[in-house]
């Protein structure tokens, strides 16, 4: 494993913090801190912004084949350390380790091979009579990273970015901090140019948003809150950068009369489950026929009450802990307001399930009679929660899914492809899943509205990184 928790990797080395301070990092499975990390200020944003541009000039003059090789060494790196990022990850966000390896170390290394296959097919210049448009990297990319999907952001970031001829800082979030560190020594061992990439850990103030305002940073990049997005995006703003940003989202999963009920219904939790609930895009709002609610709750409750709650480290553990007290506190404050506001408890609630005395674990939760406007039917929980809403015609669905301030995800469930697509066609969301396909890593991912903008996966994501220069008189 790694032994680089209190260093920085800055300019193709490991280094220790301009002023040194440390932060606890927890295992949330036990509440106790297991590891420190060194946090960062604006003198080592400084160091390794500063890097960064001095590597961009001859960086962005790679060639498309220059950069393949290097993709394809990361993940052949990538490779060799899965498990150390497997275990690393489930350690610091409490991922059962079934699931960190299969979902959470998976993504990061889908997302190489889908940006090393988009690579490939990239074409930077197209000629327009005389004129030569040209893709160009925009330059020193800051990227913020969240800890629920660590790999997934850390990759689908890092990798278009390099893909694009960019150079990089990046902030891994400080509270699930360690597989972030041991991408770094994937970049190093990769053989990755000294100030391509650089890592820095801290917190969103004095880090990020030190960062989200460097005059040397031409793009931020930001996964998060969208809290936490307004501040980067105002933050980076009055030096009129680049703002990519992935955030929060509340999305709908409407069943309509004509699907596979039983399948739709369970399928539809576990999809609202999966990462302990701590996924943007996770189908957290059921939207059933009225005249079928109380049977949605029936297989919705079997289908929760089948899930086992427990240690990360056991390998058939589906539901881990959520990542720290401050999570745990505020789903127990939005079941506690589902419950007063008047929704149905059909199983779970108020605190741990009754085996656990420690560990931020969350009962995995159903709420029945949900109604629009209600907290749970509004706010991102972000827990293994589920709100199952009515309604009484198609009409009603889509207008209750779309009435939110978010968009970065929909799903539609129905036996008739045709049908599913049309309803697919009035959503307000950046990526609509019909009748729960697989993880497609070549889709775009983003946001409508307050989910944020730019998209990321694959090509589209090395789209983001570039800027596009017309050459005008270039001739024949």
């Amino acid at each position: 494993m790694s032994n680089h928790h209190l260093d920085f990797f800055i300019d193709g080395k490991w280094t220790a913090p301009v002023v040194p301070a440390a932060l606890d990092v927890i295992d949330p499975s036990t509440e106790e801190a297991y590891t420190q990390i060194s946090v960062g200020s604006k003198a080592d944003v400084d160091k390794a912004v500063a890097a960064a541009k001095a590597a961009f000039p001859a960086f962005s003059q790679t060639t498309k084949a220059e950069r393949l090789t290097l993709l394809r060494r990361i993940l052949e790196v990538y490779n060799e350390r899965y498990e150390d990022i497997a275990q690393a990850v489930s350690q610091e966000n409490g991922s059962p380790i079934t699931w960190a390896r299969e979902a959470q170390a998976w993504a990061g290394r889908a997302h190489l091979e889908s940006t090393i296959k988009a690579l490939e097919d990239y074409e930077f210049s197209e000629k327009r009579g005389t004129t030569m448009v040209v893709k160009e990297a925009i330059g020193v990319c800051a990227l913020i990273t969240p800890w629920n999907w660590p790999l997934n952001q850390i990759v689908c970031k890092v990798a278009p970015a390099i893909a694009a001829g960019c150079t990089v800082v990046l902030k891994p979030s400080e509270i699930a901090p360690i597989s972030g560190i041991v991408f770094s020594e994937v970049m190093e061992a990769a053989g990755t140019p000294k100030g391509v990439y650089n890592m820095v850990n801290g917190t969103g103030p004095d880090v990020g948003q030190i960062m989200a305002g460097h005059p040397d940073v031409d793009m931020v990049s930001f996964t998060g809150s969208t809290r936490a997005g307004i501040i980067v995006a105002e933050t980076a703003a009055k030096t009129v950068k680049r703002v990519a940003q992935e955030l929060g989202g509340k999305s709908a999963n409407i069943i309509l009369p004509d699907a596979d009920f039983e399948t739709a219904v369970r399928k539809g939790v576990e999809g609202c489950f999966g990462n302990s609930g701590q996924s943007c895009d996770a189908p957290t709002r059921m939207l059933v026929p009225a005249a079928r609610h109380d049977e949605a709750l029936a297989v919705a409750k079997k289908a929760a009450e089948g899930h086992k709650v427990g240690d990360p480290r056991n390998e058939d553990t589906q539901l881990g802990p959520v990542v720290s007290q401050v999570q745990f506190d505020k789903i127990q404050r939005l079941i506690e307001a589902g419950i007063k506001e008047g929704a149905t408890l059909v199983t779970g609630g108020p605190g741990r399930p009754e085996h656990l005395n420690r560990g931020y674990y969350v009962r995995p939760t159903i709420f029945g009679h949900v109604r629009p406007g209600m907290a749970i039917e509004k706010e991102e929980i972000f827990g293994p929660v589920l709100s199952i809403i009515s309604y009484d015609d198609e009409d009603e669905a889509v207008r209750i899914a779309n009435d939110t301030v978010y968009g970065l995800a929909a799903y539609v469930q129905s036996q008739d492809i045709g049908h599913a697509r049309k309803v697919a066609a009035r959503m307000r969301a950046g990526q609509v899943s019909i009748n729960y396909p697989e993880w497609d890593t070549f889709a775009p991912f983003g946001g409508y509205k307050q989910s944020g903008n730019g998209r990321e996966y694959a090509d589209w994501a090395i789209h983001d990184f570039l800027e596009t220069k017309g050459i005008i008189g270039y001739g024949d």
